[in-house]
């Protein structure tokens, strides 16, 4: 089979830039080595997280915040087995969806391990040993990441454990120490702390979530405090040792050498993610890798082999599920003769705890570090109407505004459907719109969204309503 298009590997940036290829008129292949297609999101990531968050955020809410509203349960508990149960049945119901889509679109699907012969031509290695091999005009590298797994962890997917084998517990620990506060670290955390696991978290950094602005990071931490999680900031691990019941997990400040232990019943290492690109025959054509193991690419996200491209994990950039499916469109569109663009400052980061986070474009610090003039405003969820009949009243909006022209920068929240709200920000952004702009739109009362208002008001001319 020849084919004008193949993507190697089905997660959100393969599956979406096959099917824009489809679209287009391409004869369009895609290649995923497992038996499901919709890789890491789909199957062990974004999608089965999501479901155990809502879960988990259930039976939080029933055990806190029930008495409060005048709902009385008796004999409340977690049956972790449903749970996960549920979380497998939202995973195959979505990966069922993408299988219909390659049909919708006449995409042909292929099982096995896909790698490279020449530029042109694909070896795919099937389950059963024997393998199959198809020609391609183009090829787009789709291929996602792995955890980070450093020896010094000893992981073992039993009792050292990344956010794969987290996602099946099918008992709640009674204690989980985490390294790692990024946001898989963190999400994964609040699950088995709502359900009442006691989780430490070890972090190197100065701060959780460093890679958003710093009063995010306040305030997220805040509020996972009081739902009981512990953090280590600036600490490093140093060991960890398993056994068949537990893990001893040692580690120390990043300054001293006094080593500290804590035990627990798992520990989930989280400490980032590897751009996946073994055994993909990169080396038979000649494609070339930075110093940490990424693609590189040019502005088309072509690799240096011609009519070879890469987008997703596997190149620079954030690692997010929607940032690959813009790079997917992109490239397919690009190979089509279309000239299509993709604004990597507008693309938002979501981080789905509760309170939820989400940011897009440049963070205080950003700003300050490049020495543009600036102005923020600030609103604080606690002074909604909205969150407080919901009793969600954590957190905050910050709105991000050039001083002298007063467009906007950058949009930061914490709190309530925050990760839903950041769409707002990033549409008026996309726009060059202003913080007055945003201010004199008319937001509908009450609304969490009325929090974005007040915020834009404040960066405005200092004119928030409300405090």
């Amino acid at each position: 089979m020849k084919y004008d298009l193949t993507v190697i590997g089905s997660g959100p940036g393969g599956y979406v830039a096959a099917i824009r290829g489809a679209q287009l008129g391409l004869k369009t292949a895609i290649i995923e080595r497992y038996n499901t297609l919709g890789g890491t999101c789909l199957n062990v990531g974004c999608i089965p997280s999501k479901a155990l968050l809502d879960s988990s955020e259930h039976y939080h809410n029933a055990h806190e915040k029930f008495a409060t509203h005048g709902i009385e349960l008796k004999d409340l508990k977690v049956n972790m087995k449903q749970m996960i149960k549920r979380k497998n049945e939202v995973v195959s119901d979505t990966c069922k969806g993408v299988e219909f889509l390659m049909k919708k679109n006449k995409i042909d699907v292929y099982t096995g391990h896909g790698s490279f012969v020449t530029a042109n031509k694909i070896s795919i290695a099937k389950s059963d040993g024997s393998t199959e091999e198809i020609e391609t005009t183009n090829t787009i590298i789709a291929t996602g990441s792995k955890p980070v797994t450093p020896a010094a962890f000893n992981y073992d997917k039993k009792r050292v454990i990344t956010s794969t084998e987290a996602l099946n517990l099918t008992k709640v620990p009674k204690r989980m120490v985490i390294i790692g506060g990024g946001v898989i670290g963190l999400e994964l955390g609040s699950v088995y702390a709502r359900l009442g696991t006691e989780v430490e978290v070890v972090e190197y950094m100065d701060r959780i979530i460093a890679g958003m602005d710093k009063d995010c990071s306040k305030e997220l931490q805040r509020a996972l405090k009081k739902s009981g999680m512990k953090f280590h900031l600036k600490h490093m691990v140093t060991d960890v040792k398993a056994t068949s019941r537990g893990v001893t997990v040692s580690y120390k400040k990043r300054d001293t050498e006094d080593i500290l232990t804590t035990k627990a019943d798992y520990c989930l290492v989280a400490i980032g993610r590897r751009p996946y690109t073994d055994n993909l025959g990169l080396e038979n054509i000649g494609v070339t890798k930075d110093d940490k193991g990424r693609i590189e690419v040019d502005a088309h996200l072509q690799t240096n082999v011609p009519g070879v491209y890469a987008i997703g994990d596997v190149i620079k950039g954030a690692m997010l599920a929607h940032k690959a499916e813009e790079e997917g469109v992109f490239v397919t569109e690009i190979i089509a003769g279309q000239k299509p663009h993709i604004n990597y400052n507008l693309i938002p980061g979501v981080v789905y705890t509760w309170p939820e986070v989400a940011g897009v474009g440049q963070t205080e610090g950003q700003l300050k570090e490049a020495g543009i003039p600036f102005k923020a405003g600030k609103f604080p969820f606690k002074a909604l109407g909205r969150a407080r009949a919901s009793t969600d009243t954590e957190g905050m909006v910050k709105v991000l505004a050039h001083q002298e022209t007063d467009e906007i920068l950058g949009v930061h929240m914490v709190g309530p459907r925050t990760a839903d709200m950041i769409a707002e920000a990033v549409a008026l952004m996309e726009f060059r719109a202003s913080a007055e702009d945003a201010a004199r739109m008319s937001h509908a009362h009450p609304t969490y969204t009325e929090a974005f208002k007040e915020a834009a008001l404040a960066a405005t001319d200092n004119r928030p309503l409300h405090i």
